[in-house]
């Protein structure tokens, strides 16, 4: 696209970083990142429209795709490992896919990215279908692995969205629900694991806790769900559970917790008696 300008890409506005102090670095590091959520709240409408499709297909059965390479596809699978232990929803409901696999999320894999074929075959790997939505993760919108993955996507009738950070991307223009947050040069030329990565980790973090709470995972403001994996989790819910049952016995609660599973479950079943 002649209009498509990588501003990711663009020249950082600050000069010599080599010759500043740690402060200074620090001072410009975060002056740089209080761009980010300023930038993320101009696309909270683009946000709303893919959560909302999201939110109808998951009630429906469907399941959530994210799809990237390098920083993008490794923010996905964060995203998505942590959606079962915090919200107790099966494993293979919100699935992360990165160019290069499993071995990508620790070690670039070189060309990964590069192919439009492979994006489409991995989805293919975990049987994707007209009932998921798939969401395209790339800071410059324009990696071939999740192009060509969305291409596919858009003629086997299944909902894509996109996240990325370039004005007029050509990822957009595949999505059906694309968003393009621009936070500007990066403060380390190019260097998108920064201001870039952040402002994707910030929208991930919205699409797929809202998508919980309209799953019904969260009641209140609590993790009712939760899955109870270490000291810290059940600590957390035993204080949960005896102020959501009123209970002052820390031990009974915690019995009555470890018992049932989950806070929720522990809840309904002494409300039952």
């Amino acid at each position: 696209m002649s209009d498509f300008i990588k501003v990711t890409e663009q020249a950082s506005t600050y000069n010599h970083l080599e010759k500043m102090s740690i402060q200074e670095l620090l001072v410009n590091i975060n002056h740089e990142d209080k761009i980010v959520p300023l930038a993320v709240e101009k696309v909270i409408s683009q946000i709303e429209k893919l959560i909302a499709v999201i939110s109808d297909k998951m009630l429906a059965g469907g399941r959530l795709f994210y799809i990237g390479a390098g920083t993008s596809g490794r923010l996905g699978i964060v995203d998505a490992s942590e959606c079962p232990p915090t919200f107790g929803v099966p494993y293979g409901l919100v699935i992360g896919i990165i160019a290069g696999g499993d071995k990508a999320i620790t070690q670039a894999v070189e060309f990964a990215e590069d192919s439009e074929e492979d994006g489409w075959s991995d989805l293919l790997k975990h049987f994707v279908c007209d009932k998921d939505v798939v969401v395209g993760l790339a800071a410059s919108g324009s990696t071939p692995y999740v192009i060509g993955a969305l291409k596919e996507c858009n003629k086997n009738g299944i909902v894509t969205g996109s996240i990325c950070c370039n004005p007029n991307a050509p990822l957009s223009l595949e999505a059906i629900y694309p968003i393009e947050v621009v936070v500007g040069p990066e403060f380390v030329t190019g260097s998108t694991r920064m201001k870039s990565g952040t402002a994707q980790k910030l929208i991930l973090n919205m699409i797929s806790t809202s998508i919980m709470i309209q799953l019904g995972r969260v009641e209140d403001n609590k993790m009712v769900n939760m899955q109870l994996s270490n000291v810290k989790l059940v600590d957390r819910g035993v204080k949960m559970l005896m102020e959501a049952i009123q209970l002052s016995d820390y031990e009974t609660a915690k019995d009555l917790l470890l018992k049932y599973g989950s806070v929720k479950k522990a809840v309904e079943s002494f409300s039952s008696f």
